[in-house]
């Protein structure tokens, strides 16, 4: 495989960096609802359609993207932050040339940063080289800083829920926050672990999340992207250190991950910078100088 920095170049023998990348962070409220196999899998099945694909692991004191894909990254987030290295320099290539951007495990000080490094690592990805058509950010569980600067900075927030009445409610209470305190006003919600397709189990949850969020929050618009059945193959893969979609691609799992990719394509590309600390900033300011100018 070439390495990150052998990438497809454009036309012109140069990469494209002025293009809008989509980046959508991946959240969910609360642990243990198979967030972070939502994200591997999610770019799996997106680098299969032809996506150039980029996968940041943002649980930065907890990371486990790399353990699931059977990487051994030798530097990770804390490296940039220390000043050792850029961020071109940690990013690695995965199954299917899913690029990934490592964090740290078991390092306290990560998970504890402020908002300005925060900032500092959001800034960073405007100076990457890679062509790349999505970002997924794997964000970690919970209401923690890094949570919300990492969904405000995205452009679109997936919220993956399953059949928990906590999942519901820590869900809910990542959308109010994210709305009340940082202006975040589309979610679109993805069922995961679905044990019953057949009585919808997925449309049902998603109903139960946009009852609650009618009655709190006005102007909030949520959107149903589809579930995720219980699968044991999905057990296996990570057993394998691999992702569904890769090692068991007629699995139902692997079969309703293949079908979100379609799905993604029809939200609509971002246009222009919001003002706030968003991923590939100057790529977005590009974007609206792009628009003022006349056609030829």
């Amino acid at each position: 495989m070439p390495s990150p920095s052998e990438n497809q170049s454009s036309a012109s023998g140069r990469r494209d960096t002025s293009r809008p990348v989509r980046v959508i962070a991946v959240s969910s409220g609360k642990g243990g609802v198979g967030k972070t196999n939502v994200s591997v899998n999610l770019c799996a099945a997106m680098a299969r359609a032809g996506k150039h694909v980029m996968l940041m692991d943002a649980d930065l004191g907890l990371a486990n993207v790399d353990l699931l894909l059977g990487l051994q990254p030798k530097r990770n987030l804390s490296h940039v932050l220390e000043g050792h290295c850029s961020l071109d320099e940690v990013v690695v290539e995965g199954p299917n040339g899913i690029l990934i951007v490592p964090a740290a495990s078991g390092i306290a000080d990560m998970a504890d940063l402020g908002r300005a490094q925060h900032v500092g690592i959001i800034h960073a990805f405007s100076e990457l080289t890679h062509p790349l058509d999505v970002l997924v950010v794997d964000t970690a569980a919970g209401l923690h800083d890094s949570v919300t600067s990492f969904c405000r900075a995205a452009h679109e927030v997936l919220v993956v829920v399953c059949d928990e009445p906590a999942s519901i409610t820590d869900a809910y209470a990542l959308i109010k926050v994210l709305y009340r305190d940082h202006g975040v006003m589309r979610f679109r919600i993805l069922a995961n672990m679905v044990r019953n397709e057949q009585e919808d189990e997925g449309r049902s949850l998603f109903r139960k999340l946009v009852a609650v969020c009618d009655r709190f929050l006005d102007d909030v618009m949520l959107d149903y992207v589809g579930s995720i059945p219980y699968d044991d193959y999905l057990r296996k893969a990570v057993q394998r250190r691999q992702s569904v979609v890769e090692a068991f691609p007629s699995s139902p799992a692997a079969r309703s991950f293949r079908a979100l990719p379609s799905r993604i394509e029809q939200w609509p590309m971002p246009r222009g910078a919001r003002g706030g600390i968003e991923f590939f900033v100057e790529r977005l300011i590009n974007t609206d100088q792009s628009d003022l100018e006349p056609a030829p």
